[in-house]
């Protein structure tokens, strides 16, 4: 399932540094600073872990980029950093916030606004304004998320992948439940899945009335016949993730199971129709809100019905902006791509979710995977 994948090329990781360039003109942002995580390898490819030691990475507005790094360090990350020449190193006794610093005066940057990734610790945050305390430091998201929310067709098509090979080790995993099974030896079946299918990847999943608690209960269970199964999660193809949950019952369904279930795909179906170009984020909770609500559930994030909003985004991360959720004014726009997650929780007796992802092109909304056609036929 894994040949013919394209990862990112670096022509595009260069256009992303352009693009991120335009943004901070328009925002008035002289530079941004990132720590390793999902946005350095989104520019960048570059893949680091982070600890007590500062390795980063600033893109100014003008100018080029330039890497922080640990002296002992600079020849492994000259072996993987893949764009930008200037790598500032800094011994063990000196300070690393006084490169940063250097990196922004030799690009002519003595005042002004600098972006701070979100995923910035504090203490790097504080470090830097303490060497720099004539500049401003704001939020970078507008930079960051006005990148990645807007997939690339690239993008879009290891998603794809990612999502065809959740669904085949879903399948197997489904194949393999039988009375007494434990979750973590159903999981771990899932991930032994995915693994054969030549990705990482894994699932949560509950049995029973521990399917109402939408991320999974701490109590040990063993799967009983007539037990409703829930099953959430996915893998990662060259970093893009897929994020899909799918819903079975083990044995034969009661009507009030296919009920909701019923009705749940409903909501999902309305949340779809209503992620139209143009159409604000908010309108696509909504749609799908009122279907539950219109059935006696609820109201708003009341239980029993849906706690929680009903998508997120995704791309290099399983949640990223933006989010189907009351009060996202965002307008929706070709290449976003969100979940499409409604849940009815009834606790006590079970919950129901059903997610997939789903994508925006000039026509409107695109599923990545076909959705459940009924609970009897999780996958089709």
């Amino acid at each position: 399932m894994t040949d013919g994948i394209l990862p990112i090329s670096l022509d595009e990781r260069k256009a992303r540094i352009e693009k991120a360039r335009r943004l901070m003109r328009d925002n008035r942002i002289d530079a941004i600073y990132l720590e390793p995580g999902s946005s350095m390898f989104y520019y960048t490819g570059m893949r680091w872990s982070t600890s007590e030691r500062m390795f980063a990475l600033v893109i100014p507005a003008r100018g080029e980029i330039a890497w922080v790094c640990p002296k002992f360090e600079e020849e492994r990350a000259r072996e993987l950093i893949a764009m930008g020449r200037d790598i500032r190193t800094w011994e063990e006794d000196e300070s690393p916030y006084q490169r940063v610093a250097e990196i922004f005066r030799d690009r002519g940057i003595h005042t002004g606004r600098v972006g701070m990734e979100e995923r910035v610790r504090f203490f790097l945050f504080d470090g830097i304004r303490k060497a720099a305390p004539a500049l401003q430091f704001v939020s970078a998201t507008p930079i960051t998320a006005g990148g990645r929310m807007f997939k690339s067709p690239a993008e879009l098509a290891l998603m794809q992948r990612a999502n065809d090979i959740t669904l085949i080790a879903y399948q197997a995993a489904h194949d393999t439940v039988r009375e007494g099974m434990r979750q973590d030896e159903f999981a771990g079946n899932c991930a032994s899945a995915f693994r054969a299918l030549g990705v990482q990847g894994g699932i949560f999943c509950s049995f029973g009335k521990y399917t109402a608690f939408p991320h999974g209960s701490s109590t040990p269970q063993k799967l009983q016949v007539g037990d409703i199964v829930l099953m959430d999660g996915g893998c990662d193809v060259e970093g893009y993730q897929s994020d899909i949950t799918r819903m079975f019952v083990f044995g034969k369904p009661t009507q009030r199971q296919r009920d909701i279930w019923n009705l749940e795909r409903k909501s999902q179906d309305a949340g779809f129709a209503a992620a139209k170009v143009g159409a604000p984020c908010e309108s696509v909770d909504a749609a799908a809100r009122k279907v539950i609500t219109d059935a006696g559930f609820g109201p708003d994030y009341k239980v029993p019905g849906l706690p929680h909003r009903t998508g997120h985004g995704i791309g290099l991360d399983g949640h990223e902006w933006t989010n189907f959720v009351r009060g996202n004014k965002t307008p929706i726009r070709p290449g976003m791509c969100f979940s499409d997650e409604p849940t009815i929780v009834i606790y006590g007796e079970f919950g129901i979710r059903l997610e997939d992802c789903l994508y925006i092109t000039e026509q409107g909304p695109k599923f990545f995977t076909k959705q459940s056609p009924s609970i009897d036929e999780p996958f089709g």
